[in-house]
């Protein structure tokens, strides 16, 4: 049996409503439910569950939708398999017997990590060289059995080995990344000699680890930490570290306090922060922060207390201003290099130095401005106040920053408003020919069903052929419409004929020249468009509406959807 009968079988045991009502509050509008979208931030609800369907549809700015599966991957940011072992143990339905080739292909990478993970813990626990080490560091007991932390030995095959011995496949061995192929033929473990912190993913499974090298096998050659490569379970770019042990805490606040390696974000746990999580040693990415942002309002960032930390700081202030997050900063003190430093030093005060982090802006203003106000600091700061999405936010921070260097806002304003313009300035458009739009036509103002309209028209010109236009004249901006009724019956008037006569001479600068190509894509926008205009109607209907009414804009809108994938395929 495959995939899609497996599917089947778990969408006619599990009733979408019944599983939705674990990750939102559902609110009954007519024979639907309505919620509040947790894939971006909305006071009015556009999240749709139908139950008669066993779907579901954001008609706000998501825009998108789907079954269950859809929502749990989406939700938990994992891919397929995992979304359907997931729902075969809810339904109580037997994965490895339905479909054996896909959970022997992914499920047994999953079963290496856990028993390389028991493996690791019984080497730790044998190895008080390794013991001492990690309480010298700060962390208790509990810690190290909370995270599971283990030891790699020494020996050059010592893991692999042991997997073999558990009747695991070289070959599935070396696609865990547990394991290096040598250029002589053999094998060899790719950690040794490495205190070991296994990576989980949301539910807690393992799917890969990073390994610190013992004092005293740091010859100064290696990396002091070596993650696990990517592989089908494990994605460094959406995995953070300590999540399946922080999301609770991180759901009930809305807020993440965000670290850079694994002992900062251990000892914060320890030390009462739950709701640490640490990048593992790599960039924070744009995949991290789409992913806690349907959870997280609030980011306190503390990274290590050196430029390399302040420039990954403002990276991520940068990153996450786009996702519209508050962004606040830890400054450590005393002599804490980094948040592990500091709870060592200062048990129990963690959570009142986060109390007192400050607002993301107030960070640049002491990073740019503390020994003195140079002129190209200034602009980087106005530069950063720029980004703010809310004219709110950027009035206030023109006026602290006022305040701060003792310049006008008058004068700052001129500056804001001079770099603007400079940073707004744009290119040229290129088609993709490499060619460029005339410089007195201003794309930026017109949609993009409107720039299709004029080059179907543009072409039709050319060709003196206004049958080229007939078959999508329905479809295009009214103002196109009057254009092409014009040069149908001859009777432009006068600022009609200006525009044709602009059209006729302007070179064109959409991608295709195709008359087919035009039509369909003229298609697709303007049904796209009224798919939205119906998502906003959709959206407008309370709770108290004619269910009828809905029912029918809902329909509509699956036919509209069906339309658009046609026109796309």
């Amino acid at each position: 049996m495959g995939n899609s009968d497996t599917t089947l079988q778990i969408k006619e045991k599990l009733d979408i409503v019944d599983f939705l009502k674990d990750y939102l509050t559902l609110i009954p509008s007519g024979k639907n439910f309505k919620a509040v979208c947790p894939f971006h931030k909305e006071k009015t609800p556009s999240f749709m569950v139908s139950p008669d369907r066993q779907t579901w549809h954001c008609f706000g700015a998501c825009n998108t939708g789907g079954d269950v599966f859809s929502f749990l991957m989406k939700y938990e940011d994992i891919e397929f398999f995992e979304a359907l072992k997931i729902l075969a143990e809810r339904t109580q339905i037997e994965l490895r017997r339905i479909d054996p080739e896909v959970a022997r292909q992914f499920g047994v990478l999953y079963d290496i990590h856990i028993n390389a993970k028991n493996y690791f813990i019984r080497e730790f626990s044998q190895n008080k060289e390794a013991l001492n080490y990690i309480l010298g560091r700060g962390l208790t007991n509990e810690t190290i059995e909370k995270f599971e932390i283990g030891l790699a030995p020494t020996t050059k095959d010592a893991l692999t080995v042991y997997l073999l011995k558990q009747g695991f496949h070289i070959d599935d061995i070396l696609r865990s990344g547990l394991a290096v192929r040598s250029d002589h033929g053999g094998y060899y473990d790719r950690f040794r000699g490495r205190i070991m912190f296994p990576l989980q993913d949301h539910f807690g499974k393992v799917v890969a680890f990073t390994g610190r090298i013992l004092p005293q096998y740091d010859d100064g050659t290696m990396a002091k930490y070596l993650n696990s490569p990517e592989t089908p379970i494990f994605k460094k770019s959406k995995l953070f570290y300590g999540f399946d042990k922080a999301k609770a805490a991180i759901r009930e606040t809305r807020t993440a306090f965000l670290v850079e390696g694994q002992m900062d974000c251990l000892l914060s746990h320890q030390d009462g922060v739950k709701n640490v999580l640490a990048t593992s040693g790599t960039a924070l990415t744009e995949d991290h922060l789409s992913f806690l942002r349907r959870q997280v309002d609030k980011l306190i960032l503390c990274f290590d207390a050196d430029e390399a930390g302040g420039n990954a700081i403002e990276r991520a202030i940068d990153m996450a201003g786009a996702h519209e997050y508050e962004v606040k900063v830890v400054q450590l003190s005393g002599d804490a290099k980094d948040p592990a430093d500091f709870v060592v030093a200062n048990p129990g005060k963690l959570s009142g130095l986060l109390s007192e982090a400050v607002p993301a802006m107030e960070f640049y203003f002491s990073r740019y401005l503390s020994d003195g106000f140079p002129k190209k600091n200034i602009q980087l700061i106005l530069q950063k106040i720029r980004a703010l999405k809310s004219a709110i936010d950027r009035a206030r921070e023109l006026k602290a920053l006022s305040e701060r260097v003792g310049i006008s806002e008058l004068s700052l304003r001129e500056e804001f408003d001079r770099l603007d313009i400079a940073n707004d300035k744009k290119e040229d458009y290129k088609a993709s020919d490499g060619s460029s739009a005339a410089p007195d036509i201003d794309i930026n103002i017109k949609d993009r069903r409107s720039l299709l309209a004029e080059s179907l028209i543009r072409l039709a010109l050319i060709n003196n052929d206004m049958k080229i236009v007939e078959e999508v004249k329905d479809y295009l901006p009214l103002y196109h419409q009057e254009i092409v009724e014009a040069l149908i019956s001859g009777g432009a008037d006068k600022e009609l004929q200006k525009t044709i006569d602009l059209l006729s001479f302007q070179p064109d600068f959409v991608l295709t020249h195709n008359r087919t190509d035009l039509c369909r894509e003229i298609k697709l926008e303007y049904l796209i468009e009224e798919k939205s205009k119906l998502a906003a109607a959709i959206r407008g209907f309370e709770n108290n509406a004619n269910s009828d009414e809905l029912e029918d804009s809902i329909k509509k809108f699956d036919l509209l959807s069906k339309q658009i994938h046609n026109l796309k395929n």
